[in-house]
């Protein structure tokens, strides 16, 4: 395995060198803050972690412009691990940020009333709002997310019009930006249609003048895949994705997560990064980069400047 270092601003070949060399000292510090891709045999895996810590360090640079004291509402279901697990990594962030999670917790067999009054008591006290699905299955969650404010929703999950870009949509646009993808006009197929990716991400590609397909159980044919140029799935069925379902130098993300084996994993089996030109792993890919692009869309309303869509 090889290590390629590509600057994010001027696009220049940094350093080459392998897992096993060493990294000498007067090649380290012209690394910082560069976008860094791991590559195997023809494509290259995309340093998702790397990219957060770029966007959280240019967001930290802001943050003196911002309001002392900036709260994010988080509501949630309790008891779930993956639901605590993603919540902590929004702490994280936010402790960097100097930003306060304000939690409200759903106990299991809340109704859709109890979830609205806790989204109401959030709405008059902080800046933005995570709605964390999965919701409790007694809450009529298409209700709850439509009750949110567009200038509080900082996921962009809502209906109707939103002041912003959802987070994953965020993340995959900006991986394809730094890894020089074209878009329009490019076949791109999406698998699944979810809320927090497949719906998002087939939004993206029809704005950017993709030729988009839509891949579900419901609607297309993994079939599709053959012919696509960018593939993005969120279906979060582990190892969906097989090598021999996809044309060589496909730009492949992966934005679904799963738990395999008490383990996360990604729709795509690892062995597809021997076929795309472009591939995100799962951990360590979309999901720190769409985590980064949340407090970004948190920043962006307190501004009350929008990011351009």
């Amino acid at each position: 395995m090889t290590v390629v270092v590509i600057n994010t601003k001027k696009l220049s070949l940094l350093a080459l060198w392998s897992q096993t060399s060493d990294v000498s000292s007067d090649v380290a510090p012209e690394c910082a803050g560069a976008f860094c891709f791991l590559c195997y045999s023809f494509g290259v895996i995309i340093d998702g972690r790397q990219i957060a810590e770029d966007i959280v360090l240019s967001l930290l640079g802001e943050r003196s412009t911002l309001p002392p004291i900036i709260k994010l509402g988080v509501l949630m279901g309790a008891g779930d691990k993956a639901t605590e697990s993603f919540v902590r990594i929004k702490e994280k962030i936010a402790d960097r940020l100097g930003v306060v999670i304000v939690r409200e917790v759903l106990s299991q067999g809340a109704t859709t009333l109890d979830a609205l009054l806790a989204l109401k008591r959030l709405s008059g006290a902080v800046d933005g709002i995570v709605i964390q699905l999965p919701l409790p299955a007694t809450v009529d969650t298409e209700d709850i997310l439509a009750t949110v404010a567009p200038e509080q929703d900082v996921d962009a999950i809502g209906p109707g019009p939103r002041a912003v870009r959802a987070p994953v949509a965020e993340a995959v646009l900006e991986i394809l930006l730094r890894a020089q993808v074209e878009i329009k006009d490019k076949k791109a197929v999406v698998v699944g249609a979810g809320k927090l990716v497949g719906e998002p991400a087939a939004k993206l590609f029809n704005e950017l003048g993709a030729r988009l397909q839509v891949v579900t159980l419901e609607q297309g044919s993994l079939d599709q895949l053959k012919g696509a140029d960018i593939i993005v799935s969120g279906a979060g069925k582990p190892g969906l994705l097989k090598p021999e379902m996809l044309k060589p130098g496909v730009v492949l993300i992966d934005a679904g997560t799963s738990e395999s084996g008490g383990k996360l994993a990604g729709d795509a089996d690892p062995a597809c990064a021997e076929v795309a030109s472009v591939f995100t792993p799962v951990p360590g890919g979309v999901g720190p980069i769409a985590v980064a692009m949340l407090f970004k869309n948190l920043f962006a309303l307190l501004r009350g400047t929008p990011l351009p869509k």
